[in-house]
């Protein structure tokens, strides 16, 4: 299993670590670990912009959406 060290950490973020760990009964090493690992996970979860877009439901045509044009204009002098 690969180490890794995260080093220049505030001083209050390493007390709010060790009082969290405390409050599972685990070590800051180990809520360390099920921090990273719980926010890992559901990131992976989130379903991509791509499948996002894909879940949208496919109504109307191109023409619904197409900006109206009022061009060529005539111009006054």
């Amino acid at each position: 299993m690969r180490q890794l060290i995260v080093r220049n950490v505030e001083d209050e973020l390493v007390v709010a670590l060790k009082r969290r760990a405390a409050r599972h009964g685990r070590s800051a090493e180990a809520e360390h670990r099920a921090i990273l690992r719980e926010v890992l996970e559901r990131d992976a979860e989130r379903p991509s912009f791509k499948d996002l877009l894909a879940t949208m439901p496919d109504v109307g045509t191109d023409e619904d959406f197409a900006a109206p044009r009022d061009l060529p204009r005539d111009v006054r002098w």
